[in-house]
């Protein structure tokens, strides 16, 4: 960034917009460039509070009073005759002003053949059209590991703090990517307050700033996960492919040459776990998992609206990251994509086309753990190969998954299982996927309630028969995809994935 900013400047392009939330951190940073320029280059700001002020004096100094409006702080820039670099803070509230647009047009003008450059400074990008073919805009990075390592370093410097390992430092500072530098110090300071010093347990707490940013994005949400892989019933396969990678966002896989993960495409029968996998991945790979609600992007009000809101969404995501970004029922979703254009003027087209660029260009440690029930919806852009790492086919649980599956929601509600025979309700509930076995289960423990007993093998026997599976019901459309993913997919069952190698 500090790079970038120094070549505009030197190239005496006369016009930056600078997206942030860190103003201070980003004029330190203006400052830094501007000194090492060559001839150094004075630098002002500029506040509707204050008008424009030399960089160094105290901000509650008011140097120029004739300067407060934008219009006159702008034409007292245009009268300067030495090397200058002038940041206009916040300037986005005067975007539709003709007379503020207007004065940055002739400033453009009158810069020609000089040394000075407006920097404007804000947390909102809005660039009236006029100025769309002069303006540059640079995105202000968060702070990255070195720098959060050097402030993490200072309060491990102080009194009273404990040193840490390496691998409880990288974990500190792995959490708090995606903070800003304020944000980062105030939770490392929190942590201290709520335990008095820095280990691997404050992770959580570091985390915490994490959930806030989310909630203010409003697409987003911040999903909150108790269960672990020992959750899930069977799929040991991709259970194997997610263990292998746990650690694979840490500087260590950096090092030995791996690339960071992409993503993953999980498409199965409804309720065989698919978005369990992915609430239980997070808890695996000690990463926050971030759901986003495709139907939230969808904002009719204004041309642009909807696309702008899934950039943010993905730039929020990629904030915090490493992440894991999870869409579940992604075939809702795109399925229309195609053909939007005759019924949504082609906003769901161009939401589906940013989403896929970002896929293919993102470098940032975002995950994408996407769910799907009907591969037929699904665009065939996306399931070319390199979209993801793996596409997983999840199928109805065997025989022995389903006794896996049984015995975890009977511990769940009873310790003591033993009084069960598992081979028998195994058998009984041949076709039915995990889902619809907890439902029988519940569907039992209801019926005994009701009588004021404790329910029973029986009750458990009565409720599954009583019920039709998906498997049945909509047998069709479960054969049609098990054809699909035979060829195309990679089994989630380790029995399947060994039967399918022996066979190659």
């Amino acid at each position: 960034m500090r790079e970038d900013l120094s070549v505009l400047i030197q190239a005496q392009y006369p016009l930056v917009y600078l997206v942030t939330f860190e103003e201070e951190r980003a004029e330190q940073m203006v400052a830094t460039v501007a000194q090492q320029l060559a001839p150094q280059r004075r630098l002002f700001s500029w506040t509707m509070t204050h008008g424009i002020v030399e960089y160094g004096q105290p901000r509650n100094v008011t140097q120029h009073n004739s300067t407060v409006s934008p219009e006159a702080a702008v034409e007292w820039v245009m009268r300067q005759r030495e090397p200058g670099i002038y940041i206009f803070k916040d300037l986005h509230p005067f975007r539709d002003s003709p007379a503020v647009t207007r004065c940055l047009r002739d400033a453009i003008t009158s810069f020609r053949e000089s040394q000075k450059t407006i920097v404007l400074m804000s947390p909102i990008q809005e660039v009236p059209i006029e100025l769309e073919k002069e303006v540059v805009v640079l995105d202000f990075p968060m702070p990255d590991m070195a720098e959060l390592n050097q402030m993490l370093s200072q309060h491990l410097g102080q009194a009273g703090v404990p040193r840490v390992s390496t691998d409880v430092r990288e974990k500190l500072l792995t959490a708090a990517l995606g903070l800003t530098r304020d944000e980062a110090d105030k939770v490392y300071r929190k942590a201290k307050v709520i335990t008095g010093q820095l280990t691997e347990s404050e992770v959580d707490i570091v985390l915490s700033e994490k959930k806030q940013l989310i909630r203010r994005n409003g697409i987003l949400e911040f999903m909150e996960v108790d269960d672990t892989l020992d959750s899930v019933g069977g799929l040991e396969e991709l259970k194997h492919w997610l263990k292998q990678r746990s650690n694979a966002f840490t500087e260590r896989a950096r090092e030995y040459g791996l690339p960071q993960p992409k993503g993953m495409l999980i498409l199965g029968v409804p309720g065989c776990g698919k978005s369990l996998i992915a609430k239980t991945t997070s808890r695996l790979w000690g990463l926050p998992l971030l759901r986003l609600d495709l139907g939230r992007v969808y904002d009719g009000s204004t041309v642009g609206r909807s696309e702008a809101n899934l950039r943010n969404a993905l730039r929020t995501a990629e904030s915090i990251s490493p992440a894991i970004l999870f869409i579940d029922e992604i075939d809702k979703a795109f399925a229309g994509s195609a053909g939007s254009a005759d019924s949504d003027g082609g906003t769901s087209s161009r939401i589906f086309g940013t989403f896929l660029t970002w896929m293919q260009e993102k470098t940032s440690p975002v995950f994408v753990m996407a769910t799907a029930n009907r591969v037929e919806r699904l665009p065939s852009e996306f399931l070319r190969k390199g979209r993801f790492d793996e596409i997983f086919f999840v199928d109805l649980p065997n025989e022995e998954e389903r006794k896996e599956i049984f015995d975890i929601h009977l511990q769940k509600r009873r310790p003591d299982v033993s009084r069960f025979d598992l081979e028998q309700l195994t058998k009984v509930c041949e076709g039915f996927s995990g889902a619809e076995i907890e439902q029988g289960l519940i569907s039992a423990m209801y019926e005994a309630f009701a009588q004021g007993r404790e329910f029973t093998q029986l009750d458990i026997i009565a409720a599954i028969r009583s019920t039709m599976p998906l498997s049945k019901t909509m047998n069709e459309q479960v054969t049609a995809l098990r054809d699909w993913a035979r060829q195309r997919a990679r089994p989630a069952a380790a029995s399947v994935a060994e039967y399918q190698r022996m066979e190659f």
